[in-house]
Formats: C-alpha cells, sequence, structure tokens
C-alpha cells in the first residue's frame, strides 16, 4: 500500500505552528536547561492538538498507521509509543524535532490505531520479539537504512531491541526506564511480594476474567494505568479520549492480553521469532549511543538505573527528570524528552 502524502499532520492552525517554529530556539534553550540530571522540567497538563495518523504502509505482518513530519532527507528518527497510549504521547515532541530538521516517523504498533494485521490467519502475538521486527519491517517498508529509535513501556523495550538485535539500523537509543528486555525464564520467577503488587493488572490478565474486563472496560482501564503511573499529570478529559480512540482497534485486546501472557510463560508465542528470543534471554549488551530517562514520580515499574547501566557499551548517559514527572515522559516532559532524542541523534 502506498503512503498517503500531503495532510497536515496535527490540528494546531498554521499560525501555531508557525509560532512553533519560530520558538524552536527557545525551546532548544528551555530543554537544554531542563534536561540534565536532577533538573525540573514542567509537567504538561494539555496539548492544543492531535498527533494524526494519516498515513499507511504495508510492512511485515502489518498495514500500519503513521505519523510523518519534518523533512522527507532528514536524519529519521522512530519514536514508539506504549500501554496504554498511543502516538499522541508525542504531540509536542514530535513536531519539536521535524522543525530541527528531522524525519519524524510516530507509528501505531500493532493492536493500536489504524494500524492493521494484513492477515486474518497471523496470530494476534504480543510477545516483544514480534513488536521488534514490526519496527525493522518498518524501517524496510519506507527505505530507512539507520535511525535513532526512542520510546517509553513497550515503545522502549522494541527501541531497546532495536538497538540489540540490529544495531546497524540504530544511530542512536532513548528509552525510558532503561533496559527493558525480558525473557520467559524470568518472567516465572516470583518477586517479594510488595514488587508483584505492582504487577497487578499483569495478573489480572492472566486471567479469562482479566481479559474479559479489559475488553468491557477498555478506556476505565487505562485511564486508571494513566493515573497510577503518573500521579501527579493532571490530564484533562480531552487529553485521555484523544489517545483512548486508539484502543478500539479490533486487534487491541488479544494484544494486550498476550502480551502480559507471555511475559509469565502461561501462553506460546511463534517459532519464527524463536531466535531472537534466545538471543534476548541472554540479556545482550546494547553498543551504540544511547540515553535512558526516567520521571522522578514514576507510579509504573521500573528498575534501577544502576541495575542496568552497564548493558550500554557505547556513549551513555541516564538523566533524572524531576517535577512531578510520572511514567509517560514524553508527553509529560517533552522537551526533556525531545533534547535527549536530539542530543543521542548528534552523537553518532
Amino acid at each position: 500500500m502506498e503512503n498517503v502524502r500531503g495532510a497536515n499532520l496535527t490540528r494546531r492552525s498554521f499560525s501555531g505552528i508557525a509560532v512553533g517554529l519560530a520558538a524552536t530556539g527557545v525551546l532548544a534553550e528551555r530543554a537544554a536547561a531542563g534536561a540534565d540530571q536532577g533538573t525540573k522540567a514542567k509537567t504538561t497538563n494539555k496539548t492544543n492538538g492531535a498527533l494524526i495518523a494519516n498515513r499507511r504502509i504495508d510492512a511485515g505482518d502489518l498495514d500500519v498507521g503513521y505519523a510523518e513530519l519534518g523533512p522527507g532527507d532528514g536524519s529519521p528518527i522512530l519514536l514508539f509509543h506504549g500501554w496504554p497510549y498511543d502516538i499522541n504521547s508525542f504531540t509536542e515532541v514530535a513536531p519539536l524535532l521535524a522543525s530541527q530538521g528531522h524525519r519524524v516517523i510516530v507509528p501505531h504498533l500493532r493492536g493500536y490505531g489504524s494500524t492493521r494485521f494484513l492477515s486474518e490467519d497471523t496470530m494476534r502475538n504480543g510477545q516483544q520479539s514480534a513488536l521488534a521486527v514490526d519496527a525493522i519491517k518498518l524501517m524496510d517498508a519506507l527505505k530507512i537504512e539507520k535511525a535513532t529509535v526512542a520510546g517509553f513501556d513497550w515503545g522502549a523495550r522494541t527501541a531497546d531491541i532495536v538497538a540489540a538485535l540490529w544495531p546497524e539500523r540504530c544511530k542512536g537509543l532513548v528509552s525510558v526506564s532503561g533496559y527493558l528486555i525480558g525473557n520467559q525464564a524470568a518472567g516465572r520467577k516470583p518477586l517479594p511480594p510488595s514488587s508483584e503488587l505492582q504487577w497487578w493488572y499483569q495478573f489480572y490478565f492472566a486471567t479469562d476474567r482479566g481479559r474479559d474486563g479489559y475488553r468491557k472496560y477498555t478506556n476505565d482501564f487505562a485511564k486508571l494505568i494513566w493515573q497510577l503511573a503518573s500521579p501527579h499529570w493532571e490530564f484533562d478529559d480531552t487529553t485521555f479520549e484523544r489517545s483512548a480512540a486508539a484502543f478500539s482497534n479490533p486487534d487491541h485486546v488479544a494484544i494486550v492480553v498476550h502480551n502480559y501472557r507471555w511475559r509469565l510463560g502461561l501462553e506460546s508465542g511463534e517459532k519464527r521469532f524463536d531466535e531472537y528470543e534466545t538471543r534476548l534471554a541472554s540479556a545482550p549488551e546494547i553498543h551504540v549511543p544511547a540515553i535512558t530517562m526516567e520521571g522522578d514520580a514514576n507510579g509504573a515499574p521500573h528498575p534501577d538505573p544502576i541495575l542496568y547501566a552497564g548493558k550500554f557499551k557505547a556513549r551513555y548517559e541516564h538523566r533524572l527528570i524531576s517535577g512531578g514527572i510520572g511514567h509517560n515522559l514524553p508527553q509529560e516532559a517533552p522537551i526533556a524528552f525531545a533534547k535527549a532524542v536530539k542530543d543521542v541523534d548528534s552523537w553518532a
């Protein structure tokens, strides 16, 4: 399927975009002041418009819906969202990077938004390597040989895997919550009760009741996760509903439930991904320039940076973003996130 070209990718007015482009220098200065470890970053409560996935392309198993901003010959950047979020986590990040000359690609992951499976016969698989292969297939379809990859939650894990398994395709990496590559063997091991409590939804999804409950109360469930994961983020209904529209994807529930059941070893993946999972089970090192980030008020389960810093073997920094920043760091602290992406892209 050919790409759809020419439409505006946000609902900002022309004058609003012009003001934003003119302010790029100011925003960059603010980002430089707000992205270093221990500094404060203003929480974004509202956004003025939406990031619209008005382009589509066949890539691997999927007809991918994505937004593209910036010049076609700019240094490519791929931004990956997490669960339960969508491409609007990058509503402010993507235009800022595009205004600085980057070609910015923001796809809906499988099971979200306008992305669809090409075949009804393809397994609705949420395992980690499947999402990473989706990213590589998207790069192939868009004829992008090498890109800086960045994300949070599922998107951070996807970006981590791309960097670890396909370093030749990865110019640089920005990963919120750091090194998130996992394996089923580790997922089967019990954790201390306080840690298990943080993963309550994972166990909920392990049951048929949880699957059916998520299907029935998808938006209520997602809003609760937003509130728990980002306790100081005062998002409004418009901001939430803009992202919640992506959960109406017909494969959303199946992908989410399989993702968490696969982690616990309760469901199998696909044999075609076994080679990748075997390599990931060894917790491979990452040999591309990388910045890991964390919000100081992340209410979602996340590892201590001390535990994963040694996995990054090229130029590396960890940045703690303070000011009540939660799990959805790109949307809560867009200037700090965009600054990290810009920085790591310039290191290569």
